[in-house]
């Protein structure tokens, strides 16, 4: 007997010092395998693209950095994205986007809605609260908490925007020679809202400003771009879409069905934006939608942010990249076209955040106007956010 209740002992020990280990390391060697960056030089900037860039206002529309494991306040050795690589990239504007959940199997083609899900593992291993390992909800909550202590330990650095005083508030201390980043929340799909009307309301009063529909799946607000159906908005959608607008909050429609963009687009009061994607034109394949319905979001309005990843824009070099913006100012107008990188969301690039002047570099050698560069970069972004945002 004694001889097996030390067995069992030396087992449970293997057995925490397994979930140490996992907890310490784990983390780490799953970012750092799936936010990657091409390995390369230094890129080679001009003078003068130096100078520009450090006079423009810059914007990103799409990040999904509050997923993982580190402190934003820090500058890390992994991913895409930080608050010291956001201030060295001169980035004024990011909005950063809650993952709550990613099927086993993920791909742009086809995803079943009851697929397993590789967030709540990842959950797991980064020691988030169990009210999260169950709920969508409670992990875009979470993420929430965790953007705001990211701000309320570096205000200086960076504050959350809720409304157009506050991203005015912090435009003017730009003005005044203060790197203060205006942070944005959203949400990568709808299923965030666990299936009930009511949590929009609640993500809203937790400062989420932009919800995205759908990620990679279909869901109860109806199909997604890369899921089963190929459906529209469901009656739920449309309640949805409603109380977001009700709230001034900013709709989404990466990842949504073209069945759905009609649908929000034939309803909606208010321009959507497109947070991260390319133009079929540019880069066919299923993760953009057709250039027509990118037609048709700019007729109304709206905003559509070119990413930096490859089934977004094939060939993710910084002069293909703006290749794509330059086709999409040709398709829909210059007043339509934003950044939205992407970045941390599982995606390789050649540059981070701390690199955008690489941007800036091409756009100028590719015969972009500074009125095209300043409004690309984040003009676009600042003038939507100011038109869109609550007042208070």
């Amino acid at each position: 007997m004694k001889i097996i209740k030390i067995s069992v002992m030396s087992v449970l020990l293997v057995l925490l010092l397994a979930m140490v280990l996992m907890r310490l390391f784990a983390p780490a060697m799953i970012e750092k395998d799936l936010n990657k960056v091409v390995p390369h030089e230094p890129w080679a900037i001009s003078e003068a693209a130096k100078t520009l860039h450090q006079q423009l206002l810059i914007g990103d529309w799409h990040s999904d950095s509050t997923l993982w494991d580190r402190d934003l306040n820090e500058h890390a050795d992994r991913g895409h994205m930080d608050v010291p690589r956001l201030q060295a990239g001169n980035v004024a504007m990011q909005m950063f986007t809650s993952v709550t959940k990613s099927p086993s199997g993920q791909n742009y083609d086809r995803n079943e809605s009851s697929a397993g899900d590789n967030i709540t593992m990842l959950a797991m291993v980064q020691g988030w609260p169990l009210r999260t390992w169950s709920s969508l909800a409670e992990r875009a909550l979470y993420q929430a908490e965790r953007l705001q202590a990211v701000v309320d330990s570096n205000p200086d650095a960076i504050q959350l925007v809720r409304n157009k005083s506050d991203l005015q508030a912090v435009l003017q201390q730009r003005q005044q020679g203060k790197k203060t980043i205006a942070a944005l929340l959203g949400t990568e799909g709808s299923h965030a809202l666990d299936g009930e009307l009511s949590n929009i309301r609640r993500l809203y009063d937790a400062g989420f400003r932009m919800m995205g529909l759908h990620h990679f799946f279909d869901n109860k607000l109806g199909g997604s771009l890369h899921g089963t159906s190929g459906a529209g908005l469901s009656d739920f959608g449309r309640k949805a879409v409603e109380q977001m607008e009700q709230l001034k909050i900013i709709v989404d429609v990466a990842h949504s069905s073209e069945a759905v963009v009609r649908d929000v687009l034939a309803m909606a009061k208010r321009p959507v934006v497109v947070s991260h994607t390319g133009f079929n034109g540019h880069c066919p394949g299923p993760r953009n939608v057709s250039d027509t319905l990118m037609k048709d979001i700019a007729a109304q309005g709206g905003l559509i942010a070119v990413g930096y990843w490859d089934a977004a824009v094939c060939d993710i070099s910084p002069a293909n990249i703006v290749k794509a913006m330059r086709f999409g100012i040709d398709l829909v107008g210059l007043e339509h076209i934003s950044l939205g990188s992407d970045y941390d969301g599982s995606t390789e690039v050649q540059f981070d955040t701390s690199e955008l002047a690489v941007l800036t570099e091409e756009m100028l050698k590719a015969g972009f106007t500074e009125t095209e560069i300043r409004a690309v970069m984040g003009g676009n972004m600042k003038r939507f956010l100011l038109e869109n945002l609550p007042v208070e």
